[in-house]
């Protein structure tokens, strides 16, 4: 079953991924965590990241926890306690050392930082860089947040370590909120940028549902800097100083998946509201938005961008 679609999320339904109706009855529990750590993925946001041990904050009210690898919660307080619980743990050795070049994969609305595990496992084995899974609760809090969270995240890593990104989706307006509110110090730690399906003009579907008085009213975070406050959001969104690079999904016959859109698209994203000017590369891929992350052609183009600052010519691609 593919992962929610952008446009559920402006629509605020929630769905689970689980196939529950499949499961048996000794599988409960297995199901049951996996119905939980789907809310938690939307409710918690990363404010520092080693390898797979985190600091999390809930921006709804918040509280502030620790999380290992297992996601299994160590402790849970103020945001300073969490933190000095945090730096701890990394003096004792418990938390592993971080040392080379850095990778952030950040996921997109409505999503968790577990549905971009396929890719940053692929970078994990192709890579001489530390890839981290960093998550943010988007429909709780909005763009302006989030960048924040980033902000914190960035601030945590060892001075001296180069960052690389690959956004999905609100994750790439993310990263551009970032940049604009960052210290010019760590913008310039930037390498590249691989932007996967990004609504980097705004969304026309996002505009859509904007148009349904009752929908627009309920938006809340990030779908509501996307249905509402678009032109309030948008100047405030840096164009990456680095390398950067864009995939898009769409059929490539100026049609698209969605009838709903004109154009080319991925069903959610249209192509020409993927573009970004100053991009060092430009590829389309017919794939789905939500397939996005699991394509093969997929994640050999974001390699290839991180590895040489181009997507490499062997890929099955429709244009550029």
């Amino acid at each position: 079953m593919d992962r929610v679609p952008l446009i559920a999320a402006i629509l605020l339904v929630t769905l689970v991924r689980s196939g529950a109706a499949d499961e048996v009855p000794e599988r409960e529990a297995t199901w049951l965590t996996k119905l939980r750590r789907s809310q938690e993925a939307v409710e918690w946001s990363d404010v520092a990241v080693r390898h797979d041990w985190r600091v999390q904050e809930r921006p709804r009210d918040g509280r502030c926890r620790i999380l290992d690898p297992r996601e299994a919660v160590l402790c849970q307080g103020s945001v300073e306690e969490c933190h000095a619980a945090f730096a701890a743990l990394d003096a004792d050795g418990t938390i592993p050392p971080m040392a080379g070049p850095t990778v952030i994969v950040l996921h997109g609305l409505g999503e968790g930082r577990a549905s971009m595990r396929p890719i940053a496992d692929h970078l994990r084995k192709t890579l001489d860089a530390t890839v981290l899974l960093v998550g943010y609760a988007s429909t709780a809090a909005p763009i302006e947040a989030h960048g924040r969270s980033l902000d914190a995240v960035v601030d945590g890593l060892p001075a001296t370590a180069r960052i690389s990104f690959v956004g999905h989706s609100l994750g790439n307006l993310v990263v551009r909120r970032w940049m604009s509110l960052a210290d010019a110090g760590d913008v310039a730690r930037v390498d590249r940028v691989v932007m996967l399906g990004p609504p980097n003009r705004g969304s026309d579907l996002a505009r859509q549902v904007g148009g349904v008085g009752v929908l627009a009213a309920f938006a809340e975070g990030a779908a509501r800097d996307l249905v509402v406050d678009w032109h309030q959001v948008e100047p405030l969104l840096a164009v990456p100083p680095c390398e950067f690079g864009i995939v898009a999904g769409g059929r490539g016959d100026g049609s698209g998946f969605s009838p709903l859109l004109d154009g080319d698209d991925d069903a959610v994203v249209r192509v020409d509201e993927t573009r970004l000017e100053g991009a060092g590369d430009f590829l389309l891929v017919p794939v789905h938005h939500a397939a996005m992350i699991r394509d093969q052609r997929v994640k050999r183009a974001t390699e290839s961008f991180l590895k040489t600052g181009r997507f490499a010519a062997d890929h099955d691609e429709v244009g550029r």
